[in-house]
């Protein structure tokens, strides 16, 4: 199939030079969408599988296309938990990272009130002493990554940020953090680098995001995340209970790999995510995902935040990995029928990939049940392309005038952890 072009381009300036990002042009009311290939359903189930081969109790993916329900898909493999329950596409879990979407769209509806201005340093809307004099990171360059802001969970966690059964029984399971106290974490350790000149994933940035969108309401995190975007969009399997640690109603279990892998795996589904807070503390399911992310990529019909903010949030700069970018809190993953947007989220026990097409019309969420492992990241990773692109073409013979089929595997995301 030819590569579909949904986006247009945007410069976008940092630290005095610029780069080169694209911005997804909003879906407009009464628009068509362009025809979207059949899933591979087959190839799908092969790399879910490929995640539990490597050490998931389970693993699925829910592809949902807006407008033909007929074709919607629960693909499922493994277990839900290690009693033998069957793995159920439909209940709660933990998102990690995925919880920097929703953050992110709070502060974007602060800043069309007028309440926050993304290019003037983030300090001016924090509370008094959050960030030492002279740290002058915009709000914008916090959100894209590129504050150089240290991240404080690699000073929680073990063997050079990655994560570990000792540091997670030690420091993350029952511990309770003020944010505050995770931003000065960070802050002891300096500046990384001058602020725009490159991108390094900081789950500080989001801490420090939660913060200023309490600071400029006056109001709880929680308490502002449920009235703007759990309500309105009707999220009821969606929560923020940080530092409670049950997940309330049917959820899957989530299982921290051992680092011995010679031992069982930990059960990790109940803990604070306190050390996280907004960068990554969100319970949903695949079902709110998916009607999150579409509400958002549709602009402003989608009442969640205007065309033009949208267009901020889309407008993905390079990352170190040639295939994937980062926008305002969202990724942007190039695929070979065109790019999708998202996130990704590990945190102890669960992994969850929840990407959309710019206009909405497909949505895929693939998860599986436990962290602490790469190759069941790659599991989930490998499903995204079959899922929005469908069966690749058959190869071609290789001559001097034809050139080999196009790579499109999606390298696992160094930053994605959390």
């Amino acid at each position: 199939m030819a590569k579909t072009s949904f986006l247009r381009p945007l410069a976008v300036a940092a630290a005095g030079v610029v780069l080169t990002a694209t911005a997804v042009a909003p879906a407009v009311a009464g628009q068509g969408t362009p025809s979207a290939p059949a899933p591979d359903t087959g190839a799908v189930l092969a790399a879910l599988q490929n995640a539990v081969n490597a050490g998931a109790p389970g693993a699925f993916a829910v592809i949902r296309d807006h407008g033909d329900a007929e074709s919607d898909q629960e693909l499922t493999v493994g277990k839900a938990d290690l009693d033998g329950t069957p793995m159920k596409a439909g209940w709660r879990f933990r998102v990690g990272s995925n919880s920097k979407m929703f953050a992110s769209v709070l502060v974007l509806q602060l800043a069309e009130q007028g309440l926050i201005d993304l290019d003037r340093p983030l300090r001016d809307y924090l509370p008094a002493g959050t960030l030492p004099d002279g740290w002058t990171m915009t709000g914008r360059q916090v959100m894209e990554h590129r504050a150089g802001i240290y991240d404080h969970t690699n000073d929680l966690l073990e063997q050079a940020g990655e994560e570990t059964t000792a540091a997670f029984e030690a420091r993350i399971r029952t511990a309770v953090y003020d944010p505050r106290a995770l931003v000065a974490i960070s802050v002891k350790h300096g500046i990384q680098y001058p602020p725009g000149t490159r991108y390094s994933y900081s789950n500080t940035d989001f801490v420090l995001m939660g913060l200023a969108v309490e600071h400029l309401t006056g109001r709880h995190y929680a308490d502002v995340l449920k009235d703007r975007i759990l309500d309105p969009l009707g999220l009821r399997r969606t929560s923020f209970v940080v530092p409670d640690t049950d997940i309330r109603g049917a959820h899957v279990t989530g299982y921290l790999t051992n680092d011995d892998r010679t031992k069982p795996l930990v059960n990790s589904t109940e803990q604070t995510a306190s050390w996280l807070w907004a960068a990554g503390g969100v319970i949903s399911s695949a079902e709110d995902l998916d009607t999150f992310l579409t509400a958002l990529l549709a602009g402003s019909a989608g009442g969640l935040v205007s065309d033009d903010s949208l267009r901020q949030m889309t407008a993905a700069l390079p990352t170190p990995s040639a295939k994937i970018s980062y926008g305002l809190g969202l990724r942007r993953i190039s695929l070979s029928c065109g790019d999708v947007y998202g996130h990704g989220g590990i945190v102890q026990g669960y992994q969850t990939q929840s990407f959309t097409a710019p206009d909405g019309h497909r949505t895929v969420v693939v998860f599986a049940n436990a962290s602490n492992n790469g190759a069941v990241t790659q599991g989930l990773m490998g499903a995204l392309e079959p899922a929005f692109c469908g069966k690749k073409p058959a190869a071609a013979p290789r001559t001097t005038l034809r050139p080999a089929v196009e790579d499109t595997t999606i390298p696992a995301v160094e930053d994605s952890r959390i």
